[in-house]
């Protein structure tokens, strides 16, 4: 008897279906749960393929499907045999899945699933929630309405949260949520934000051996306190991925963020060569001619990202972006996609060939493969490594854009 799990889109979703699968469990057997995602028409679409070919393959089977993707657009999943949607808001609501069932005159006792392949990755790192929701209002977001405002978990959950990782073999711990640098709460009388948390959970945790950072808002004054303490304690790795979208001031303007340009280059100046940085990057935002293009391209460049996850503007109706003048032609949007990834691969050899010789930790995954403290895959050559393994690897050298060490 079993709770089996499938999630779409960000890590914050895949931490969601542990939590709701421990709810479950016990208590409604046999059924099959589908986190899903909205930050895209694309990807409601393919969250409804994968739904109907499970109700398909399982005609037996309970199939609950939550998240963005069920609470924006209910209508694409509700029509679909044995299928149960569950908003957003009632997700941890464990009466709302009980009653789903008894409504549709289902006994759970026959729910039986048949064929079930997860695209879950089988980590050897763990994922922590720390905070979820929004309270900004950029101008392309569907999910801070999927959402809900600001919502940040107590130091004690995060805290146990974390010590139980370490204590089922989960060493390298990664907090996340949908806005991770608005993380706020009162603690003991005094004002309790990311900077602090993660200062606590490095000494709280001591058996915790890397620390990282989700995307982060490079607005958040809590970013030059984070780069701070990525240089002074060596478990927290110095990696940040930043929610960044543009850099440039008029289409971050259009965009309703709250950095600039000049932020950006600031972040880097307090780095000093010790914190690498990658971002997001939205291309063919509405008024983004190509001389506010080269903008963003020139500032990717002076920041030396080593990754980006760039991508095509998509209009989501019901947000401002979606009825602002001057659409750029997609066409033309996928070039400028074609450009940042190309600039972002120069700067990335450059780093790469940099660390040549370098002895860095890093936690083994699988096949002896792994990833450095920057956040690159690096193939250990030798003796089979366990999983779950940090260990201290020297890069020798780099083959197909990933890095090749030696354990020491």
């Amino acid at each position: 008897m079993s709770i089996r799990t499938l999630s779409f889109g960000c890590r914050l979703n895949a931490v969601e279906c542990e939590k709701i699968s421990a709810m479950l469990s016990g208590v409604i057997d046999n059924a099959i749960l589908v986190n899903t995602c909205s930050v895209t028409a694309e990807a409601e679409r393919q969250c409804a393929q994968t739904v109907r070919k499970l109700s398909r393959e399982n005609p037996n089977a309970v199939i609950f499907v939550t998240g963005c993707g069920a609470t924006r657009n209910p209508k694409l999943f509700s029509n679909i045999s044995r299928v149960f949607v569950i908003d957003n808001t009632d997700k941890m609501n464990l009466p709302v899945y009980i009653a789903a069932i008894k409504n549709a005159n289902i006994d759970p006792k026959t729910s039986r699933i048949d064929v079930f392949k997860s695209n879950e990755d089988r980590l050897s790192k763990k994922f922590i929630r720390v905070q979820n929701g929004c309270n900004h209002d950029c101008t392309y977001c569907i999910t801070r309405f999927l959402r809900g405002p600001n919502l940040s978990y107590s130091y004690d959950e995060i805290l146990s949260d974390a010590r139980a990782a370490v204590a089922n073999g989960f060493y390298e711990i990664v907090l996340t949520g949908v806005d991770t640098a608005s993380y706020l709460r009162r603690e003991k009388g005094q004002l309790f934000m990311l900077a602090d948390l993660c200062a606590a959970l490095l000494r709280d945790v001591p058996e915790m051996r890397h620390l990282r950072l989700s995307s982060i808002d490079p607005a958040s004054p809590e970013v030059p306190k984070i780069i701070a303490l990525m240089k002074e304690n060596m478990r927290f790795m110095p990696h940040l991925h930043l929610s960044m979208q543009a850099a440039s001031n008029p289409i971050l303007q259009l965009m309703r963020r709250r950095h600039n340009a000049d932020k950006l280059r600031e972040l880097v100046r307090l780095a000093d060569g010790k914190v690498s940085f990658s971002a997001d990057i939205i291309c063919g935002f509405p008024g983004e001619t190509e001389e506010l293009f080269n903008e963003t391209a020139e500032v990717v460049r002076e920041m030396g990202l080593i990754n980006v996850h760039a991508f095509p503007f998509s209009p989501r109706p019901g947000t401002v972006a979606a009825e602002l003048p001057n659409q750029v032609n997609r066409a033309v949007s996928k070039n400028r996609v074609k450009i940042i990834y190309d600039i972002v691969a120069q700067n990335r050899a450059k780093f790469m060939q940099s660390q040549i010789g370098k002895t860095v930790s890093v936690l083994v995954e699988e096949n002896n493969t792994g990833r450095t403290p920057d956040d690159i895959d690096i193939k250990i050559s030798g003796a089979t490594i366990p999983n779950k393994t940090i260990c201290d690897v020297e890069i020798t050298d780099i083959e197909n854009d990933k890095f090749i060490g030696l354990r020491v």
